[in-house]
């Protein structure tokens, strides 16, 4: 189905994202993921191609367009031509907005260059190895120390956790209330700050995860991002845009599997005629054109939803449940569609096929999102139980 969001404009700067992604990510695609990690230069070199934070201002050297469209642009590029663990987004589009939108002057001033340049690569860190999506039970703590916080405790399943040179770091800062808790800025070199090894991971093989542990890590009170105790509110504020970024990439990997396989099933033969012209083969194939063509329309209208400042929380979490679990069901259709070639790791579906499993859990659970779009009907038994 034709896309009608984008205007001549955008259709170029995908060219462009096209070319570097097939230039600079894709031939090294194969030595990362044995390495577990991608090259560093990768990101100065997307920066100097003016692929991070095109939305950042131009006095820190970004384009200052503040269009989405083309931060989906990039996510769909490298996802389709690039690597899925050369993690752009994350960078980009999770990461650097809390600095960007949340932080002061000073804090910008000091970190936005490095991290539009590619030189300054960023993490956040919110998952501990006790909790998962429930920020309530956090056990990081920051504890002020005059003009100072000292940061204890440890985060789990941390992407870009070895690359990176800034992490946002959640962290309690009262033990009384649950939801009280401070973002700090942690950088590289800070006494106290230690990461684990890289985590093997059933898929995502190029995407550096890790560890990190603080140890009476001192964070100067510059490295605070707005008010202490008022993080949970502002984690918050940005999950609707986390969640669309996801949606969108699960969306690009779902395509690349169907276009594998409308191949495959056209060229791949058996009793004498291609695959792809038995009834089942054509039914498949056709229920995932229907699936993948109305899960894009819903992302697409989701973007223009954040371009206008409207995108609320219930319609991100629906917009990332749903396309993760067409993706789960497109992918297994395919790699079905591909027999045993399907399970060969050699073959790019079988990759596709461990890497999408991930897309259920992170950015919040499938359950999650179905809890999160229940009580927006109302369906919220603390309010109901009144």
């Amino acid at each position: 189905m034709q896309r009608v969001i984008f205007e001549p404009e955008h259709e170029q700067f995908r060219d462009s994202v096209r070319a570097f992604m097939q230039a600079e990510v894709a031939p090294h695609a194969e030595r990362w993921r044995e390495a577990g990690i991608v090259d560093r230069d990768v990101y100065t070199k997307a920066g100097e191609a003016g692929l991070l934070c095109t939305w950042a201002d131009e006095k820190y050297g970004g384009a200052g367009v503040d269009d989405f469209r083309f931060e989906q642009i990039i996510v769909e590029e490298n996802m389709r031509h690039g690597d899925i663990g050369f993690y752009i987004h994350l960078h980009s589009d999770l990461v650097a907005p809390y600095i960007a939108k949340l932080g002061n002057d000073e804090q910008k001033d000091r970190l936005m260059p490095g991290i539009v340049s590619g030189e300054t690569i960023l993490a956040v860190a919110m998952t501990e190895p006790s909790t998962g999506s429930d920020l309530a039970g956090m056990r990081t703590t920051a504890v002020q120390r005059g003009d100072d916080w000292v940061l204890n405790g440890a985060k789990t399943y941390i992407s870009n956790g070895i690359l990176a040179d800034v992490v946002i770091v959640a962290a309690r800062t009262d033990p009384d209330k649950p939801h009280a808790m401070g973002l700090f800025i942690v950088e590289r070199g800070m006494k106290g700050f230690e990461r684990g090894g890289k985590l093997a991971k059933m898929g995502l093989k190029s995407q550096d995860t890790a560890e990190l542990f603080f140890d009476d890590v001192v964070v100067p009170a510059r490295n605070l991002i707005g008010e202490a105790g008022q993080g949970f509110r502002y984690l918050t504020r940005l999950l609707a845009q986390e969640r669309l970024v996801a949606a969108i990439g699960f969306m690009a990997t779902a395509q690349v599997a169907f276009d594998l396989t409308l191949e495959y099933v056209t060229e791949r033969k058996a009793f004498g005629r291609p695959i792809g012209t038995f009834q089942n083969s054509r039914f498949k194939m056709a229920e995932m054109r229907t699936k993948l063509d109305v899960a894009q329309t819903f992302i697409d209208q989701c973007v223009l939803l954040l371009n206008a400042g409207e995108l609320s929380g219930d319609d991100a979490a629906k917009c990332k449940l749903h396309a993760s679990e067409v993706e789960a069901q497109v992918i297994d259709e395919c790699v079905q569609l591909h027999g045993g070639a399907g399970y060969m790791e050699e073959y790019r579906i079988s990759r596709l096929y461990t890497d999408a499993r991930i897309s259920r859990i992170f950015a919040g659970t499938s359950e999650i999102m179905k809890e999160i779009i229940g009580r927006g009907l109302g369906l919220d038994e603390r309010k109901l139980a009144k």
